[in-house]
């Protein structure tokens, strides 16, 4: 079973999920059940990847197979396009709780849309969301440090979960670094580069040492950093191999090898250009 991490809230999530961002709608109830009962515990979904209905079924699939509902963490994100603004993240809220129909455990700003400067107010909307016990753990994604700043500066409220493009080329050591001093748990989303990493010599070499993929050698440096990550696969066999992470760890060596992959390259949006 994936491990733990405690949030600033006094809950917890798994620290390796899995992401169903461009999962077919008519694939999505399978993936998420094949997902869970593979040992899965957090399921990552959003209004903008239209398949929340889809995503709600495959929970309660697991459910009425034995899963406690409990046990699982349902995340959903606010997309805040065309309008980014309290009312419009209340009515999201709303549709996307209808959509799932299980809950919402985290729930995310999924961008801050700086040149709006509305994310400040769409976050005290969801503070009341939470105070009105809507919702457990708040969290946003693709912040910067000084988007994160402002919130804590001008709500005094520190997000769970800040979820970002992470992967070798791209480890977001600086913002790492503050997530650590203000209590924020990295997420990370395209954690394989969109598999672009994968083909790397020296990851491939890791990989063979330790006789496991290239995608299970990265998924190890990205818990080894210590943080969470919602890795994507509509495929039964490598959901499963994404989980079986446990039975090696990188060396010193190895980690400083994959560090020195670094060169800033993304493989989406830079938050400041989604507006």
């Amino acid at each position: 079973m994936p491990s733990t991490l405690p949030l600033n809230d006094g809950s917890a999530i798994p620290a390796l999920g899995f992401g169903l961002y461009k999962v077919p709608a008519d694939e999505t109830e399978r993936v998420v059940a094949d997902g869970i009962a593979a040992g899965y515990r957090l399921i990552d979904g959003a209004e903008f990847y239209g398949n929340e209905r889809e995503m709600g079924d495959g929970v309660r699939r697991a459910v009425d197979a034995g899963v406690p509902r409990e046990d699982l963490t349902v995340t959903s994100k606010f997309w805040g396009d065309p309008v980014q603004s309290a009312d419009a993240l209340r009515a999201s809220f709303e549709q996307s709780a209808a959509a799932l129909g299980t809950g919402i455990d985290v729930y995310m700003i999924h961008w801050p849309r700086p040149a709006r400067d509305r994310f400040v107010e769409v976050w005290r909307a969801m503070l009341e969301l939470q105070q009105a016990g809507r919702v457990r753990t708040l969290g946003v994604s693709n912040f910067t440090e000084q988007h994160l700043q402002r919130l804590i500066d001008e709500t005094g409220v520190t997000p769970a979960i800040n979820q970002v493009e992470s992967h070798p080329w791209l480890p977001q050591h600086e913002l790492r670094a503050f997530h650590a001093e203000h209590g924020i748990v990295t997420q990370a989303w395209s954690p394989l580069g969109r598999a672009r990493v994968l083909s790397d010599p020296t990851i491939q070499a890791i990989a063979r040492a330790h006789g496991v993929s290239p995608a299970q050698a990265i998924i190890r440096w990205h818990l080894q950093l210590g943080g969470a990550l919602i890795p994507k696969s509509t495929h039964p066999h490598r959901l499963r191999e994404n989980l079986d992470v446990d039975g090696f760890a990188l060396s010193d060596d190895e980690m400083a090898q994959i560090a020195a992959l670094e060169t800033g390259e993304r493989t989406g949006t830079h938050p400041d250009e989604r507006q």
